[in-house]
């Protein structure tokens, strides 16, 4: 009963205190599920990452089911895919009612405007924790490198390059 107490605290927590999508939670994710209660390791919370963005819905909540059947069975990955939810879904329909209602206030619009750089940061600071785990040498970096400059110069398909980076990383490892 503890787990599912803690899982639900933290994804809520997660779910209410994140802004900016799946890859601005990273960041959160890997202070409450590694450092806080050791979870997962850094490893494993890589794989699960990578695993997410491959598998269909958005990161937080592939991540709150895996973890929460890996931590308490079923009922822990509903709990934890519940709790991260919550929160987006309580904030997401008083948000519409206040933008909808005050939509041409200019102070809405500097509200937002004031949140984008904070999740740019969140975003960067995923970036380097997802890095950290996923540099293996000078050959990951190498993958790594190609897949950025297909996918974010070329623009390439994501879905494309997840296939070839798997490709090359049974060949190349």
């Amino acid at each position: 009963m503890l787990e599912l107490i803690q899982l639900f605290t933290s994804f809520f927590k997660l779910g209410a205190f994140s802004f900016g999508g799946g890859y601005a939670m990273i960041p959160l994710i890997e202070s409450e599920i590694i450092n806080k209660y050791g979870w997962l390791t850094n490893a494993e919370f890589v794989d699960i990452v990578a695993i997410s963005e491959m598998t269909p819905g958005p990161i937080a909540i592939n991540v709150a089911t895996f973890l929460g059947y890996r931590v308490s069975g079923i009922l822990g990955s509903a709990v934890a895919t519940l709790a991260v939810v919550l929160p987006s879904f309580f904030v997401m329909s008083l948000l519409m009612y206040v933008i909808t209602k005050y939509e041409d206030s200019k102070y809405i619009d500097w509200a937002l405007k004031g949140i984008r750089p904070i999740v740019l940061g969140l975003i960067a600071s995923a970036a380097v924790t997802i890095g950290r785990g996923a540099v293996l040498g000078l050959k990951s970096v190498l993958i790594g490198a190609l897949m950025f400059y297909l996918v974010g110069i070329r623009n390439k398909s994501g879905i494309g390059a997840i296939i070839l980076s798997g490709i090359l990383g049974v060949v190349l490892f």
